[in-house]
């Protein structure tokens, strides 16, 4: 009797921790990257959604949101983010790339090209070349020599020549980008942008 007490104990305690977690901003938010590190999509997705409703002053800003909405395929929310996202910081380079990225799939990299958003400064390295890539304007070629060896710069190159590969169809290119991404010292192991080329590459090299 006293061990099926103690078990109903440990229950309503793990349920209150539970329904703490679920209330909790933070926690909501690093469960939805640990779901999105697990290539857990849909679920992560879900998180971001209770995100917003936990915390809706975060909402516009939420870019880890639209990035998550495009791996769950959500297209037209994940647009909608990336715009709302503009809003907050029109100088964003990366916003346009993830917005060119969401249009493309939803409708087509020509469409995408036509939709791109118009930027401010991006004073980072090599921002300016990869948003001249989406555009069509020039070759990666350009935006791999912008980067001129810095590890941070090269990161962002190789991430979002891989990306626009991909989106373009050329699964070969794509795969060898991404891969020179994750391969590189920058960013550190832990950040969100890197667990993206991790889960990307995941994802070329399984086919998908």
């Amino acid at each position: 009797m006293r061990r099926v007490l103690f078990l109903w104990i440990v229950l309503a305690t793990s349920g209150a921790a539970q329904d703490r977690s679920e209330s909790d901003p933070q926690a909501v938010f690093d469960k939805a990257k640990a779901d999105f590190a697990d290539d857990n999509m849909q679920v992560s997705a879900d998180g971001f959604d209770r995100l917003v409703e936990l915390r809706p002053d975060l909402a516009a800003g939420l870019w880890e949101r639209g990035v998550t909405l495009y791996y769950a395929e959500r297209y037209d929310a994940c647009i909608a983010q990336f715009e709302s996202f503009h809003m907050v910081n029109p100088n964003d380079v990366e916003n346009a790339a993830w917005h060119f990225l969401c249009v493309a799939q939803s409708e087509s990299p020509e469409r995408a090209r036509r939709a791109l958003m118009p930027m401010g400064l991006d004073s980072r390295v090599p921002m300016r070349q990869i948003y001249e890539l989406y555009s069509g304007a020039v070759s990666a070629d350009v935006v791999l020599a912008a980067a001129d060896g810095h590890p941070s710069a090269v990161f962002f190159a190789h991430f979002y020549v891989g990306l626009y590969a991909d989106v373009l169809g050329d699964r070969e290119t794509a795969l060898e980008h991404m891969r020179a991404a994750v391969d590189d010292d920058y960013p550190r192991p832990d950040s969100f942008m890197r667990m993206i080329g991790v889960v990307h590459l995941a994802r070329l090299e399984s086919g998908q």
